[in-house]
């Protein structure tokens, strides 16, 4: 069994560009709002998400490993 992750989106800071759908359309959805949302909050580990979340413009998307929090991306300074 691979890693699972726990995915986050910081709804203060999305701008709804959709980027994340358009990578990872299973992983991510527009609400009415326009503000990006995880299909599931945890998920299993997968190019698509962290493709998703490498492309949001603004750095909205934390993925980080399920049970210890250990973040994935974005990477730490």
């Amino acid at each position: 069994m691979g890693d699972r992750w726990s995915v986050e989106v910081d709804r203060s800071v999305c701008i709804g560009s959709g980027m994340c759908v358009n990578h990872a359309p299973g992983g991510f959805r527009l609400d009415s709002a326009r503000q990006s949302r995880p299909v599931d909050p945890e998920t299993d580990a997968s190019e698509q998400v962290l493709a998703a979340a490498e492309g949001c413009p603004v750095e909205a998307i934390t993925v980080a490993l399920a049970g210890s929090g250990e973040v994935v991306f974005p990477p730490e300074e």
